[in-house]
């Protein structure tokens, strides 16, 4: 999805954002089986979502709304029809020419001030329920903070020590990472991808390809999903290398929008 917005979102794992690795850890560390989380679902080229409720799939907005429309998505291996997408009325998609200046001039200020203070959030309504995998169970704590993540995606891939290029692919192989939450409040929480000799053993970021990705975190022995991959400042990045260390990614906190996830499906059941 990117292309100008890909730049955009350089930004961004507002484009979708994969796994970015360790410099010093093989990269066969980090490959998952699509069995260690069969409730990912894959958007149409790239970006994800999750499924939640048999009929139900939480994504970022932003990792849907740059494509026309959204007719199917594929969860665990098998093509899903779309009944229906719900946007979040609060979602602001950045305009165009806040991106060019930020890219033309590396003063990410604005746009990122825009990204914060949007809800970067969306729910999509299948035709038929899916029966052959269990929904995603959802973290009700706002404990957040300090807490160590789990990230998972197919984006974009590359480590700490060299980046990578906006031109990678933005679907690859399935990845995890971990880290820890570095800060909580409000509509996000967000980590800092460290370097090496600060890092966990399987530390990692987001890259491009894999916005609306789950964030898990661990609660009595299993994983439960506490937030959304949405956006990458590049502070201390360098120009037009994203996926380094010293990258802050930012996530949907999906605690702060539990009325809302809950008004839009309770709202459906009735109508069903």
């Amino acid at each position: 999805m990117i292309r100008l917005l890909l730049l955009s979102f350089l930004l961004v794992s507002f484009n979708a954002n994969a796994i970015v690795i360790r410099g010093d850890v093989k990269d066969s560390k980090y490959r998952i089986q699509p069995t260690e989380f069969p409730a990912l679902a894959d958007m149409p080229g790239e970006g994800h979502g999750v499924l939640i409720a048999p009929q139900w799939i939480i994504t970022a907005a932003h990792a849907i709304t740059w494509q026309s429309e959204i007719n199917h998505v594929t969860i665990n291996g098998k093509i899903r029809e779309v009944e229906r997408v719900v946007v979040h009325p609060g979602y602001k998609k950045p305009p165009q020419d806040l991106q060019q200046n930020a890219l033309a001039t590396w003063d990410w200020t604005l746009f990122m001030v825009l990204l914060s203070s949007a809800d970067d959030i969306a729910l999509i309504k299948l035709a038929q329920p899916v029966t052959d995998v269990a929904p995603a169970i959802l973290h009700k704590g706002d404990d957040e903070f300090g807490q160590i993540i789990k990230i998972i995606g197919k984006g974009a891939t590359g480590n700490g020590a060299t980046g990578y290029e906006f031109t990678s692919p933005h679907r690859t192989e399935l990845r995890r990472a971990f880290n820890k939450v570095t800060s909580a409040h409000g509509r996000w929480f967000c980590y800092v991808f460290d370097k090496s000799s600060e890092s966990l053993p399987l530390e990692g970021g987001s890259g491009s390809g894999d916005s609306g990705g789950p964030v898990l975190i661990e609660n009595k022995q299993e994983w439960r999903l506490a937030g959304l991959t949405s956006w990458t400042a590049p502070l201390g990045a360098v120009r037009n290398r994203p996926g380094m260390y010293g990258q802050i990614s930012c996530n949907v906190r999906l605690r702060h929008y539990k009325d809302w996830v809950d008004s839009v499906i309770g709202f459906a059941k009735e109508e069903a």
